[in-house]
């Protein structure tokens, strides 16, 4: 039967055949609800094609034909033949991507603060039959979903979390989105807000908060100044005092060193001053024992003579008087050398000092004993 038609249109002039199928066949745009704000598909924007037998589909866009009523097939791009009177192109869909101006809304956030939203939706069909037959309008259904998608997001989430993760709400319209978009041949790539408009209490006492929120951590940042300061100064100082210590406990430590060797040297030289004293006792026998002796006795007077001079109060034998007696015992204390031997060696030391300045005279005290005097 079709090959019927086919000679019969083949045998009738193709310029009242063209007029026919174009007064039969021409249609206007199917026509989108009388609320939808949407209007930016090819098949909206242009008239349908007619059939003219032989068409030419461009790139990136699929034609839906319908024969007798009943779609048939889908005609790719590059060169198609219809057959007249029975096919009709009842579809023309762009697969470009496409981007859907959502106007702007009023959104109520989860700490009740209204704001008014508008955004961009891109989409593109990847099933021309489902974007067809599934649903009226694709794009004013998918724009209809994308607002009330987004109501629902914000309702879900703070003022401060709605301007904080712009990024995380769009995705998670975007999900949403495609989650029912499915069944109409549609994906929606991403959702992009565009602007975001606050009441403007609300955007005054932001203003404020935002104010208040720098001067907090100008304050903070000063106050941490002021105490890294402290921390500095303080630091300084101990580190002072401690070097300050470490140089008077070195300080202590050298001269104490010098102290020890001080006496370390005085000791060893009286050592060898003793040694080399007993080594000329030793040696010299009765000689050296008298000068000795001579020598002890020496000091023994001296040593009185200074006590004498220095203090106002002292204790002294009871025979201070006999200058000879006191050369005696102060002799015999050297234990190796006699009585008598003492009492010469004393009488030549009388003897020696004869013309020498005697010193002054020390006061005999009241009792034969041991006694006081006082200068």
């Amino acid at each position: 039967m079709a090959l019927a038609i086919a000679q019969r249109a083949a045998a009738v002039p193709l310029a009242p055949a063209m007029r026919q199928a174009s007064s039969l066949f021409s249609r206007t745009p199917i026509s989108t609800s009388s609320q939808s704000p949407i209007l930016s598909t090819a098949d909206d924007t242009e008239r349908l094609p007619v059939n003219t037998i032989i068409r030419f589909v461009p790139q990136q866009t699929a034609w839906l034909v319908e024969r007798m009523g009943k779609f048939h097939r889908i005609l790719q791009p590059g060169l198609a033949v219809l057959i007249p009177f029975i096919d009709r192109i009842a579809y023309v869909k762009s697969l470009k991507e496409s981007a859907i101006e959502i106007p702007s809304q009023s959104a109520i956030t989860a700490d009740n603060v209204t704001l008014e939203l508008d955004g961009v939706l891109y989409t593109r069909v990847f099933d021309a039959y489902k974007a067809s037959y599934g649903v009226e309008d694709a794009e004013y259904a998918i724009s209809q979903l994308a607002q009330t998608t987004m109501r629902s997001e914000i309702g879900q989430l703070s003022l401060d979390h709605v301007l904080k993760e712009r990024a995380t709400l769009n995705t998670n319209i975007t999900a949403a989105i495609n989650e029912a978009a499915q069944a109409w041949g549609v994906t929606c790539l991403r959702y992009e807000i565009r602007d975001i408009h606050a009441p403007l209490p609300v955007v005054d006492a932001m203003h404020r908060q935002v104010t208040a929120e720098r001067s907090k951590r100008a304050e903070i940042l000063e106050s941490e100044g002021q105490r890294q300061s402290a921390i500095n100064i303080a630091e300084g100082r101990k580190q002072s005092a401690i070097l300050a210590s470490e140089a008077e406990r070195a300080e202590r430590i050298n001269h104490a060193a010098g102290e020890a060797e001080a006496i370390l040297l005085r000791a060893n030289a009286t050592a060898a001053g003793i040694d080399s004293v007993a080594r000329s006792i030793a040696q010299g026998a009765g000689s050296a024992q008298s000068a000795v002796s001579l020598s002890v006795a020496e000091k023994y007077v001296e040593a009185f003579g200074r006590l004498a001079k220095e203090g106002t109060a002292i204790v002294v034998p009871g025979n201070v008087g006999d200058i000879g007696s006191m050369i005696a015992t102060a002799m015999s204390v050297y234990g190796k050398v006699g009585d008598a031997q003492a009492k010469t060696v004393a009488k030549q030391l009388l003897d020696q000092q004869a013309n020498v300045p005697q010193e002054p005279s020390i006061p005999s005290p009241p009792a034969s004993g041991s006694g006081t005097g006082k200068n």
